[in-house]
């Protein structure tokens, strides 16, 4: 349910502020706005605006994909009530955490500016990654897929050449720093309101995987 309500609402102000432009104005991540006029709500205003329309398909279908699996691993393992609130605090919080980077490289840039949901998004993903390591993931639509664990592995080195290369206008230490973010609050909240170990889960199923290529056998 979280998860629909928070694409829903993400739709909305999108298809809003494509037609517009005074809406992604106020919301819109502009580190100087934040530093000089204290406009803090623009780490979380941003992740409701997306450039176009392909840029909010694929990430309410990624969130979508991989949303309703975390959502319900949450409820289960923190119970009801308590897991939906876990599960949109992560949401929410890493909005925040993956573009402080951002922010205090660029807090005086005034030709920087970064919108979508993408390093929240990515927090999700990754908190999926560890719950279950070895789904497979797939690979630009194509029909085959990589286990969840190499996958992620992958996706952190291209996302950090790419941040280093400055390719293609996309925030990509958004994404790094936003599923690094997931992993970390999913470790901690576990620890605190869970009695699932949820380090040594990763590593039971990632070593049954590779048991099955004669990796770490006994």
């Amino acid at each position: 349910m979280i998860t629909l309500i928070i694409i829903i609402v993400t739709c909305i102000v999108s298809f809003m502020a494509f037609s517009n432009g005074s809406i992604i104005e106020r919301l819109i991540f502009y580190p100087p706005a934040i530093s000089q006029q204290n406009q803090w709500y623009r780490f979380f205003s941003c992740g409701l605006i997306h450039a176009d329309m392909g840029h909010l398909f694929f990430n309410m279908f990624c969130f979508y994909s991989f949303g309703k699996f975390v959502e319900s691993a949450f409820s289960e393992m923190f119970g009801n009530g308590i897991g939906e609130f876990l599960y949109l605090l992560m949401y929410i919080s890493a909005l925040l955490i993956c573009l402080l980077p951002s922010y205090f490289k660029n807090k005086n840039n005034y030709s920087y500016r970064s919108l979508g949901a993408s390093g929240a998004v990515s927090a999700v993903v990754f908190a999926s990654i560890i719950l279950s390591p070895t789904s497979k993931i797939g690979i630009l639509f194509l029909p085959v897929g990589a286990p969840a664990f190499i996958f992620g592995i992958l996706y952190l080195i291209i996302s950090a050449v790419l941040d280093k290369r400055g390719a293609g206008g996309i925030n990509h230490s958004a994404h790094i720093y936003g599923g690094l973010y997931g992993i970390v609050f999913l470790i901690i909240m576990s620890k605190l309101f869970s009695q699932y170990d949820v380090i040594n889960g990763f590593i039971f199923q990632v070593r049954g995987y590779l048991s099955q290529y004669g990796i770490f056998n006994g």
